[in-house]
């Protein structure tokens, strides 16, 4: 990361570093030092940048460009990828779609920004309700243009998942965990694949009206990668100061989820973060984009603390879930009405 990445422009700490490929093929003894540096990071914040990980720089970019050129289509042509169920996490979602701080029960207008959802390539082998095995592996709204863009994001998202089970093998073992720990939650993953872009705002906004209000993600983990050019990301600092993240060009920004924080027993945090919209002084730039890959267990899976977590002193705070249900539930209420 650029070192004047090193503080935010606030001057709090910014999102420490990690860097993957290190732990990857490092020794046993250079691993447990990584690994000790990430579970610190995410008892404290939740957050990091991965950098040397291993995803082509041509996948990532031919991933911006053609999301960038769907954005760029008219409304109505957009329009034409959106599901008929609002509540369908996939698709195109237009200006003010959802406002995800009310997956919070906080009250706020809705979010400045439209958006893209890919779902999981296959379903699972085993039988759930067909309301569930629709709502997580339904199909695709794949846009009929730009020409490339399915190919391009399904490459993408293939990367991601490989990247998922990387960054989770250093999170089992900086848990004290085997490497392979979290694999067995994640046979038949529910990712999602989520497109963005937040317009400019000319000041006219409601209050309150972010580009994405304050939210934690719902699963195990989000592989963001975020606009190299145009800030906005934001997270709450355990004193409660809002802090920019920064701006990284061939890294991602790397957050856990809900279920991660209910799987350590709250050892690890899953930080509040918001995205502010770009003003005018954005310069140049007349939008941001971004791409975040949500990583979650599969649908099956039941979600309980684990035993490197809680002993006789500490026992257990959640009642085992089933991730299937889990995320449903938070998904849909952030959605606005139709």
């Amino acid at each position: 990361m650029h070192p004047d990445n090193a503080i935010t422009s606030a001057g709090l700490p910014a999102i420490p570093s990690i860097d993957l490929a290190a732990f990857l093929e490092g020794s046993a003894e250079a691993q447990r030092a990584i690994a000790a540096n990430v579970d610190e990071i995410c008892r404290r914040i939740g957050f990091l940048v991965i950098e040397n990980h291993g995803v082509p720089r041509n996948v990532i970019d031919d991933a911006w460009s053609t999301v960038s050129a769907f954005f760029d289509l008219p409304l109505d042509e957009k329009l034409k990828a959106r599901s008929p169920d609002p509540t369908c996490p996939r698709g195109y979602f237009p200006l003010a779609a959802e406002a995800l701080a009310k997956s919070l029960g906080v009250d706020t207008p809705p979010d400045l920004k439209e958006s893209l959802g890919i779902g999981p390539r296959r379903a699972p082998p085993f039988a759930m309700a067909a309301e569930d095995r629709e709502f997580h592996y339904g199909p695709n709204l794949w846009p009929s243009s730009p020409a490339g863009l399915r190919k391009s994001l399904t490459t993408y998202f293939e990367e991601m998942e490989t990247l998922g089970a990387r960054v989770l093998s250093l999170f089992a073992a900086a848990l004290t965990l085997p490497h392979d720990y979290f694999d067995r939650f994640h046979t038949h993953p529910m990712c999602a694949l989520r497109c963005i872009r937040y317009p400019v705002s000319d000041g006219g906004q409601l209050p309150n009206q972010m580009g994405a209000g304050e939210h934690s993600d719902y699963g195990s983990i989000t592989i963001l990668k975020p606009d190299p050019r145009v800030a906005g990301l934001e997270i709450r600092l355990p004193s409660g100061q809002w802090a920019a993240a920064p701006l990284v060009e061939d890294a991602f920004i790397v957050n856990i989820g809900d279920m991660m924080a209910r799987w350590t027993n709250d050892r690890w945090v899953s930080t509040l973060h918001r995205v502010v919209s770009p003003g005018l002084d954005a310069g140049a730039f007349d939008r941001r984009q971004s791409i975040a890959f949500f990583h979650n267990a599969s649908y099956d899976a039941e979600i309980e603390c684990i035993p490197t977590c809680h002993d006789a002193a500490q026992k257990p705070k959640y009642e085992p879930i089933q991730a299937g249900h889990y995320l449903a539930g938070r998904f849909k209420s952030a959605v606005t009405p139709a």
